[in-house]
């Protein structure tokens, strides 16, 4: 029976990822080639430990890739942003390799052969990525989805994931209208009328039907769909559908009965282990690198207007308790002078010129890490709000309180996939993401988020 557990998309970006550590190791090896051609001795002295040498640069490499968000699942780039990412991802790996050499002198490889190495692996990872941005949007090579439903649940699926990028992994090959129910799905898009579900599915080669009604109760054919199951079409519903395709959990045909059976929620005691150990270690890193940082932007707040350094709030954390949230002051001193709670806007004119840099680059938020240390915050989670926000968007957004199961954090998967929130609708559209990182949060999802908040800091996006 088809696997239904890891999407195509996923295990496609693993593949590239392992297909761009052979190139580049490849490139190392060839580097070395052209470099001591002519010199066997030379030559035959690097082979030595040429595996292990070539493996620390495509690791060093990718590893900025992800940081500069090359491997995100669910994000399209354009060919300038890849190449503009490319090129600082090689560069960012590049200083890397020279720390490391510094560090570790055993696994220096030479100036010209990281140079050339640096060289040939970007046209390599480059032409890579060209073939497989054709393969993919081969159809052949894509899982091809039926959609039980043509309402507006199913509606969604053209909505939601209406660009290409969103369907690299899967092809929607029809919509079957569920009788007695309305239609909002195009009629070009219908799937052709006359089989049973099952024969359907069979005639038109499916790999697996999304249940997508608008009602549900009484409407399902459950024969049809367990002869799909037991002949290897994978049968899923429309919730699960979003939550493995766009790394979110679509709010509104999410039911209660679906985030209690459909798994996740791991809060296991090796999990919180796991999670706090992986706090303290990148936020005591974090603190020795940045402690210089912090000292230069507490002197240019404080000379800019004076006044206090750094500016505390009240949020909201784990089980809804409160705790006290520490910044760098990015407003004046006066900017909520009413004691009315305001959500930070565009071009907030109670910023001050320090103020808008900090929070442009995130600076104003370096002071977090002592709440990270002493366990108020995770470095990773959803992002903590104000207890009068909360209030609001309790009563505004179902299952809003859902994501204080966890600790809020420093960063998170909200932060990489939507810009900053300032309205009850912006706060609807992240908890979507936030609700798929309290559902699906793991160490490597962490040590990701962790990696590609690097690209969110360079690109400034989602600041405000």
């Amino acid at each position: 029976m088809k696997s239904n557990h890891a999407s195509r998309k996923t295990r496609a970006v693993r593949f590239l990822w392992l297909a761009e550590v052979l190139v580049l190791v490849l490139a190392v090896m060839l580097a070395a080639w052209i470099r001591f051609h002519g010199d066997t001795e030379s030559h035959i002295s690097f082979t030595q430990q040429a595996p292990i040498r070539a493996l620390l640069v495509a690791l060093c490499i990718t590893g900025a890739m992800a940081a500069f968000g090359l491997y995100q699942v669910h994000v399209r780039h354009n060919r300038i942003d890849f190449m503009l990412r490319a090129i600082l991802s090689f560069a960012l790996g590049g200083v890397a390799l020279v720390v490391l050499y510094y560090l570790v002198p055993q696994t220096y490889i030479g100036r010209g052969v990281l140079a050339m190495s640096l060289a040939i692996g970007l046209v390599g990872v480059v032409l890579l990525r060209v073939l497989s941005v054709h393969l993919f949007h081969v159809d052949a090579l894509r899982q091809r989805i039926l959609v039980l439903g043509a309402g507006k649940n199913a509606e969604l699926i053209n909505s939601r994931m209406r660009r290409q990028s969103d369907r690299r992994s899967f092809v929607v090959v029809g919509f079957v209208p569920v009788p007695g129910q309305p239609v909002l799905v195009d009629e070009a898009l219908h799937a052709l009328p006359g089989d049973s579900l099952f024969e359907l599915a069979e005639r038109l080669n499916i790999d697996e039907l999304v249940i997508a009604p608008d009602e549900r109760r009484g409407g399902l054919p459950m024969e049809e769909m367990l002869n799909c199951v037991q002949r290897g079409i994978s049968v899923i519903d429309l919730s699960t559908f979003f939550e493995r395709e766009a790394g979110m959990v679509q709010l509104n045909v999410v039911d209660p009965s679906w985030l209690v059976f459909s798994g996740g929620f791991d809060y296991s005691t090796p999990r919180r282990l796991s999670k706090r150990f992986f706090d303290l270690v990148a936020a005591g890193t974090l603190l020795l690198l940045a402690w210089p940082v912090m000292l230069l932007v507490a002197l240019a707040v404080w000379a800019e207007s004076g006044g206090p350094i750094l500016y505390s709030q009240t949020r909201v954390g784990e089980r809804g308790q409160n705790f006290v949230l520490t910044k760098f002051r990015s407003m004046r001193v006066d900017a909520e002078k009413d004691g009315v709670a305001q959500w930070a806007s565009k071009d907030d004119d109670r910023s001050t010129r320090v103020g808008r840099f900090i929070r442009l680059t995130r600076l104003d938020e370096l002071p977090q890490l002592f709440a990270v240390l002493r366990g108020d915050m995770s470095f990773v989670g959803p992002r903590p709000e104000r207890p009068h926000f909360v209030n609001l968007l309790n009563d505004e957004i179902r299952y809003y309180g859902v994501r204080h199961c966890v600790k809020p954090g420093l960063t998170g998967w909200a932060q990489l996939r939507y810009p900053y929130g300032a309205s009850v609708r912006d706060a609807e559209e992240k908890l979507k993401f936030d609700l798929f990182y309290v559902k699906n949060h793991g160490l490597v999802f962490d040590l990701m988020i962790l990696l590609q908040t690097v690209e969110v800091v360079l690109f400034g996006r989602g600041a405000r």
